[in-house]
């Protein structure tokens, strides 16, 4: 049996990035961070714009 406090939880706070060297740093919570090309962070920040709004329309169904 699983603990309620085990279930995942979604972060509510935004990561911050910055460029240093060439590269993309993105600071997440926890201490999380994760270096990345700047064709990856391009990748990766426009899957999550795209995953976004599909999970904000998700919720707008549910709301109603």
């Amino acid at each position: 049996m699983r603990d309620s406090s085990d279930q995942l939880q979604p972060e509510t706070l935004p990561g911050v990035a910055t460029a240093e060297g060439g590269f993309v740093i993105l600071d997440g919570p926890d201490g999380v961070a994760t270096t990345m090309t700047p064709e990856a962070a391009a990748g990766t920040g426009q899957s999550l714009i795209d995953a976004a709004v599909v999970a904000q329309r998700q919720q707008a169904v549910t709301d109603v």
